[in-house]
């Protein structure tokens, strides 16, 4: 009887210790989940833009209304590129960042160009409507823009200067310290 008592000892603390190990795990996953829709507040850290020094893509895509718009169309400003998608969670956590950015930064010769990648024009309205961006929000149907810039990752950005050469890059959302900070200086 000993024997069999043990045995199922053993047997307790072996499924004691994977429901452990499995309620770990779900931890993390719910982690993953929360940390990047908090990712783009004041509080949380931002993307660092990396320094880069290549020509702006010859991008043409529409805008929201339909008329078919270029990135060259804005040679002569700075414009900060941002490639996103209405689904993203981070993309999400930083459109109003974004937008207060522009908002404070529109009468500088700048413009903040929002490229949503994949959904079809009328679910990116809707999405521009509900969060009242004021900024070109671009319909990209077909994900051009993040062939045009080799990166697939979203949310991602791309500062390019007045004469259509792309100064810095980043992925992930970023703060309005980080935007003040690297941003800035380029309206000046």
């Amino acid at each position: 009887m000993k024997g069999f008592s043990r045995a199922l000892n053993n047997r307790q603390a072996t499924l004691a210790l994977l429901v452990s190990g499995l309620g770990l795990v779900l931890l993390g996953v719910a982690g993953f989940f929360v940390i990047p829709q908090a990712a783009a507040t004041p509080e949380a850290p931002s993307a660092v833009p990396v320094a880069v020094n290549f020509p702006a893509p010859e991008l043409s895509l529409h805008e929201l209304q339909g008329q078919a718009v270029k990135l060259s169309d804005w040679r002569g400003q700075v414009a900060l590129v941002n490639n996103w998608a209405t689904w993203c969670p981070p993309c999400k956590a930083e459109m109003p960042v974004l937008q207060a950015y522009y908002d404070a930064h529109k009468d500088q010769d700048f413009t903040l160009i929002a490229i949503e990648g994949g959904e079809p024009a009328a679910e990116v309205a809707e999405f521009a409507r509900s969060y009242r961006l004021t900024f070109p929000v671009w319909v990209d149907e077909k994900s051009a823009a993040l062939d045009a810039f080799q990166n697939w990752d979203i949310p991602s950005s791309y500062l390019v200067d007045r004469e259509g050469v792309v100064r810095l890059t980043w992925v992930g959302p970023v703060t309005r310290q980080t935007l003040e900070k690297y941003v800035t200086p380029f309206l000046e």
